[in-house]
C-alpha cells in the first residue's frame, strides 16, 4: 500500500487488497482506502470476492462470465 500511495496517484487499482488478511486487518485496509478517497480524492478501483469488503464502495459492478451482470450505486455503508 505504501508503494502505491507515495507517488500521490489519482487512481489506485487494488486486486483483492484484503485477501489472506484477518478481519481486523481487512477493516484497517478498507478504512485506509476510504480515507484516501475522501481526503485526497484518489479513485479506488478494487476487485474482491468478499461482499463485506465490497460494502465499503459507493459503486459496485458485478461480472458474470466476463459480462457486466449488475452496476449499481451502493450506500457505502461503512
Amino acid at each position: 500500500m505504501a508503494r502505491a500511495i507515495v507517488t500521490e496517484p489519482t487512481v489506485i487499482l487494488a486486486d483483492e487488497p484484503t485477501g489472506n488478511l484477518d478481519t481486523a486487518k481487512s477493516r484497517e485496509i478498507m478504512e485506509l482506502l476510504v480515507e484516501l478517497n475522501r481526503a485526497r480524492g484518489i479513485t479506488i478501483v478494487m476487485v474482491t470476492h468478499e461482499a463485506d469488503m465490497a460494502a465499503y464502495a459507493r459503486r459496485i459492478v458485478r461480472f458474470l462470465d466476463g459480462l457486466v451482470a449488475a452496476d449499481h450505486a451502493s450506500t457505502g455503508v461503512r
